[in-house]
């Protein structure tokens, strides 16, 4: 159905910013709503953002708030994930996912995942 790539993880240091794409397969990208998720070594996955089909709606975890930005591009089959003021905290695996259902925070809502790209903030 929707095959999903993450890239745009790295090393950086507390403060950086970091901007997270993740490319969709398919011809009907427009038709799932998006979310990207985040699991940090001995920590349950969290979410993290979600964004809706015509990318009007986005939704954050407080962790998220005033620092990311979910945004997609249809054209481009591509939801992106601008991360600033990093902290050590955020360092994770971060997944992007998609859903033909109403985006959300809840991961069982999503259908598909990708494979997950490293982001590592030091100290």
């Amino acid at each position: 159905q929707v095959q999903l790539v993450e890239s745009g993880g790295g090393l950086v240091q507390a403060g950086a910013s970091l901007r997270l794409s993740c490319v969709a397969s398919g011809r009907t990208f427009s038709s799932y709503g998006m979310g990207w998720f985040r699991q940090a070594p001995g920590k349950e996955r969290e979410f993290v953002a979600a964004i809706s089909r015509a990318g009007v709606s986005t939704y954050y975890a407080d962790s998220a708030k005033g620092r990311f930005t979910i945004s997609r591009d249809n054209a481009k089959n591509t939801v992106y994930l601008q991360m600033n003021s990093l902290k050590p905290e955020d360092t994770a695996i971060y997944n992007c996912a998609a859903t033909r259902l109403v985006s959300g925070a809840g991961p069982g809502k999503y259908a598909y995942w990708g494979q997950g790209t490293q982001v590592t903030v030091s100290s």
